[in-house]
């Protein structure tokens, strides 16, 4: 995960997949379906984590239920628009696809680099019982200026350490995809049951600090 040939986003997840694929879009005729993969943790729960793929990588009209598979790509965003304001919708696109036939449980199943901007001041806190945590929103540049913006959640140690971060910091962060259910409220009355998806941090450095950083919309 330390070869920067892939530039400045990497993801490598490995695990089941739980469902068909669905149709997402078409760019100049070549169509992206998302399906969802699970990922096991180190703990006896799982992640949810949504691929974006390319028809043009895989025979997306066949059932792969049940195959563990091994992505490797990049962790993106796209604001979608809906309920009067715009949501932040996160995957990994897939820009390589491997059938695996086991996963070990020394193999390491989820892991991501990013090399990017704060684009949101830290949010620090601590639990009830006093465990620190810190959240940051990291610029990560694409080619042909687009930014993919990517919810990150530091704990203990690192949570301190990214508490002193200020907008246009330059750094670099390790970890895994995260997905966490929360219940999302609606109306009065009405709760409905939604996933976010973040980047549980384990490990993270201070590149540079700067005033303008070139963060693209």
């Amino acid at each position: 995960m330390t070869d920067k040939v892939i530039e400045n986003n990497q993801v490598v997840i490995m695990g089941e997949v739980v469902s068909y694929f669905s149709f997402s879009h078409e760019i100049f005729g070549e169509g992206f379906y998302m399906v969802d993969v699970k990922v096991k943790r180190l703990s006896d729960s799982n992640d949810i984590i949504p691929i974006m793929v390319s028809d043009r990588l895989i025979d997306v009209g066949a059932d792969y239920k049940g195959l563990n598979i091994m992505v490797t790509g990049q962790f993106r965003s796209y604001n979608r628009h809906e309920e009067r304001k715009n949501k932040l919708v996160l995957s990994v696109f897939a820009r390589e696809i491997e059938f695996v036939d086991e996963i070990e449980e020394s193999t390491k199943t989820n892991q991501i680099y990013l090399d990017g901007y704060i684009c949101k001041e830290p949010i620090y806190r601590k639990t009830p019982l006093g465990r620190e945590i810190a959240d940051l929103l990291l610029a990560v540049n694409r080619p042909y200026g687009k930014s993919d913006y990517i919810p990150c959640i530091c704990w203990g140690r690192n949570a301190r350490y990214a508490n002193n971060f200020h907008v246009g910091t330059r750094c670099e962060i390790w970890g895994r995809i995260q997905s966490r259910e929360y219940m999302k409220k609606l109306s009065e009355d009405q709760v409905e049951k939604r996933v976010a998806y973040e980047v549980s941090v384990s490990k993270l450095e201070l590149l540079e600090n700067m005033i303008d950083s070139p963060l693209r919309a």
